[in-house]
Order: structure tokens, then C-alpha cells, then sequence
């Protein structure tokens, strides 16, 4: 459960990395950062922090704060009131970011998965994103993401985000999370 203090914790630490990658926001941004812990209570290994600059009936732009090894976990954004799904492109901006999709299993993936939860993480085709890198997700594609060992900022541009929608493979996790407190 996201608590008021872990929501703190994860927002300051999250401003910290921003600073250091030299990502300017607004105040109003700053204080409506979200942080997604995905009601697991593990918020530093499966989870991410968040700001949503735009989220409109055609784009959305987001950016995406990842702690070393923090994991957004498998899912997928499947077609929603008659539109095929959400296509989203990831660019890294600080660190590094292992992306994970379906295709060839990589060997040796540089991810570590979080104890406990390892039968979640289904597609391993390994797709390794530095700065400037960036790779674009047709809709309904399972994926899953984790930061390198400095963590990560990745940029995140997509169509409509409907992340009340999304599947997730841990059927633990619920989609319609709160992220504020």
C-alpha cells in the first residue's frame, strides 16, 4: 500500500535523479508526481515514479524515474473502446534501461528479478537503451522494463494512456492504482 510516507520517499529520491540528469519540471510537477508501487508493498524492486506532462484523446508524454534495478512489471495495453491499444516509445534520457519483449530469449539478460515474483516475467528478448536509445511498442505488445545499476530516466511518448486498462501478468497487481496520496 502506497502510504503518505512512502509516496515522500520515493517523490524526493525521484527529484534527486531528475537533478542529476538535468531534467528541468515545474513545481506544479514536482508535487504531482506519481509513484506507482502497484499494491505489492515492494516499491523499490517493482515499481516507478512519474510525471505525466500530457495525457489528451491523441498523445501523451510522460517521464519515468527508475531507481537502480527498479522494475515496471509485465503488462500489456490492450485495444480499449474501439482503439486497437496503446503504441508507446520509450527513449532513455539518464542511465541505462533493459527493456524485455517478445522474441528471441536473450542469454544472459543483465535483469534481476524480483524474489518471488520471477514466473511473472515471461518475455525475454532483451533490448538494452542508453541514453539518446529509444524503441517504439506497437499496442497490445507484453512488456516489461527494469533500470540499470545507476537507475534510469526514460521519456515516454504514446497515444492516449488508459492505464486502468492494462493486464498485467501478476495477477496481484491491480491496474486502477492510486498514485498520490
Amino acid at each position: 500500500m502506497l502510504t503518505k510516507e512512502i509516496y515522500e520517499r520515493c517523490r524526493k529520491r525521484a527529484l534527486k535523479f531528475l537533478k542529476k540528469a538535468k531534467i528541468v519540471i515545474t513545481e506544479k510537477e514536482k508535487e504531482e508526481m506519481e509513484v506507482a508501487e502497484y499494491g505489492l508493498g515492494m516499491v523499490d524492486k517493482i515499481g516507478l515514479e512519474l510525471i505525466v506532462y500530457v495525457n489528451t484523446d491523441r498523445c501523451c508524454a510522460k517521464e519515468l524515474i527508475l531507481f537502480p534495478y527498479q522494475t515496471c512489471p509485465e503488462h500489456r495495453h490492450p485495444p480499449v473502446e474501439g482503439e486497437e491499444g496503446k503504441e508507446e516509445t520509450f527513449r532513455c534520457r539518464w542511465g541505462k534501461v533493459y527493456l524485455y519483449v517478445p522474441g528471441e530469449k536473450t542469454k544472459n539478460p543483465k535483469a534481476k528479478l524480483p524474489e518471488g515474483k520471477e514466473k511473472y516475467f515471461t518475455v525475454w528478448h532483451e533490448i538494452e537503451l542508453n541514453p539518446g536509445d529509444q524503441y517504439t511498442l506497437k499496442p497490445n505488445t507484453l512488456h516489461w522494463f527494469q533500470a540499470g545499476p545507476k537507475g534510469a530516466i526514460v521519456s515516454e511518448f504514446s497515444t492516449k494512456s488508459r492505464d486502468e486498462y492494462d493486464i498485467y501478468t501478476d495477477p496481484a497487481i491491480k491496474a486502477d492504482l492510486e498514485r498520490k496520496v
